[in-house]
């Protein structure tokens, strides 16, 4: 039976230590990160930069029932992260979400996944240093961005070229200044929503229901603010793809998803209700800055520039753990043979180098793009990779879906973390991305980037199959001429 002949009745295959057609001997990935580096990549993880960033826009949309809109998304990436812990924790793999579609649909599944997570990761790169050379920019009026985004670039790129635990140690701290960061912000927001805070009022439920209510902009409002709520939650996936290189990656990263679970709802949804309980929706300095406009109703002192630095901080972590996730994807889909083999190398130290190289100088030509282009090919590459995290969420659904079948009948021993309700609450996180797919044909510019994501997806799709199907082939050719020397060698 070749690789692309799954049944139930074989155990999948499994990812390869190294890439394909290299020495067996050669490096294996670095086991390198502690249980305190994934646990607190999984919390970083949750408090992402377009959760700073892109909210006042949800927020101008939906009005308070914006905390409505995080809680229903929140609701279905818990459900995502519990599906992908589940496999992770079952099969430790760099590939993460990748591998575990290859082993339940079959290899072009993998091979789309994969390759368009690596396409979305490269793509935030890039809007990631753009945004974090304009905070730099603006504190130093005189120097120029690109110098920024090149700093930033090469000094990420070598702290993921150094070793395994370099990125572990700056993800920990960078993880622990945006955790103090949204945890100070809640403590004050509470104390001022009681009153209890000197030089602030209790404002009461007047924000909620007053300005148009809690609905001002009906259905559509809500809808809005839904869809940019869904991809604030990005970049939750890392832990998993980490936990591969973990000291302990069973146990870590079954501790990692279960501790980033009801942290989703605090950080995200908690946040929203005291920024939309402290101050009006429709206040102008919301659209431009939520964080900073609660803050500044607040009374703390440089408000702005208080949550600039933490806007920074976000970005340059999103940059160090996008570098990181998009280098392990590729190199999982290189050492299955899904990718140019001389890209899977790995160094001595247990790095494969020549994929985070690969990996940072795509990052680097979409800023070049954004540079120049930034209202044509750089907005293609938005476009394209749009929808890219629900066509994620969905390979993940389906993967957990087979997977788990499986894995009660052959390793009920590895079920170490389970999904909730299996099967109904996985049918019901595929139809939740059904959902959130058919809304987004609703609104103009996501229907553009639906179209474009949707473009790639089937391309990645066609080449995956025919790319299963030679292997298919080549493999059938090889089995008649090993059938046909045995019998040769009979009959002499």
């Amino acid at each position: 039976m070749t690789r692309t002949e799954l049944s139930d009745d074989a155990p999948p295959p499994r990812e390869p230590q190294g890439s394909a057609g290299q020495d067996p001997a050669q490096p294996a990935l670095a086991q390198g990160l502690k249980q305190r580096h994934l646990s607190m990549i999984a919390l970083g993880g949750v408090i992402g930069a377009g959760l700073f960033v892109g909210s006042g826009a949800g927020i101008a949309a939906a009005g308070p029932s914006i905390v409505l809109a995080y809680a229903a998304s929140g609701l279905l990436v818990m459900l995502v992260m519990r599906m992908l812990g589940e496999m992770s924790a079952a099969h430790p793999a760099s590939g993460s979400f990748s591998v575990h579609a290859e082993r339940a649909i079959g290899p072009w599944a993998g091979f789309t996944a994969g390759w368009i997570y690596w396409v979305l990761l490269c793509v935030a790169i890039a809007t990631e240093a753009t945004a974090a050379a304009d905070i730099m920019v603006k504190w130093l009026p005189g120097t120029d961005s690109w110098m920024w985004v090149a700093l930033f670039m090469v000094m990420f790129c070598g702290t993921n070229l150094a070793a395994v635990r370099n990125f572990g140690e700056y993800e920990f701290w960078f993880a622990a200044l945006k955790i103090f960061a949204i945890t100070a912000f809640l403590l004050l927001g509470v104390l001022a929503i009681v009153g209890v805070l000197p030089g602030t009022e209790a404002p009461g439920a007047d924000n909620l229901t007053g300005e148009g209510g809690f609905l001002p902009n009906g259905s559509e409002g809500l809808v809005i603010g839904l869809l940019a709520s869904v991809f604030a939650y990005g970049g939750l996936e890392t832990v998993t793809i980490a936990a591969a290189e973990s000291e302990k990656p069973v146990s870590g990263v079954a501790k990692a998803v279960r501790t980033a679970m009801w942290r989703i709802g605090v950080f995200y949804v908690g946040s929203m209700l005291v920024i939309v309980t402290l101050i009006p929706w429709d206040d102008k300095s919301v659209l431009s800055g939520p964080y900073a406009a609660a803050l500044d109703y607040i009374g703390i002192p440089a408000a702005a520039q208080v949550m600039n630095i933490v806007v920074l901080v976000a970005l340059l972590s999103a940059m160090n753990a996008n570098i990181y996730g998009a280098s392990r994807m590729s190199y999982s889909l290189i050492a299955r043979g899904e990718g140019p083999a001389f890209l899977g190398r790995v160094s001595g130290s247990g790095v494969p180098r020549y994929a985070v190289i690969a990996s940072s100088f795509f990052g680097f030509v979409a800023v070049l793009l954004n540079f120049m282009w930034p209202d044509t090919v750089f907005q293609w590459l938005l476009n394209m990779v749009g929808a890219a995290t629900l066509v994620v969420w969905g390979f993940i659904a389906v993967s957990q879906l087979i997977t788990r079948r499986r894995l009660e009948r052959e390793e009920p021993e590895k079920l170490v973390v389970k999904m909730w309700g299996y099967p109904w609450l996985t049918g019901l996180a595929i139809l939740g991305i059904l959902a959130v797919l058919a809304l987004m044909l609703r609104e103009s510019d996501t229907r553009t980037q639906l179209a474009f994501t949707g473009g790639l997806t089937i391309v990645l799709a066609l080449v995956g199959l025919l790319r299963q199907r030679l292997a298919g082939q080549r493999a059938a050719v090889g089995g008649t001429a090993d059938a046909g020397t045995e019998k040769s060698g009979s009959e002499s």
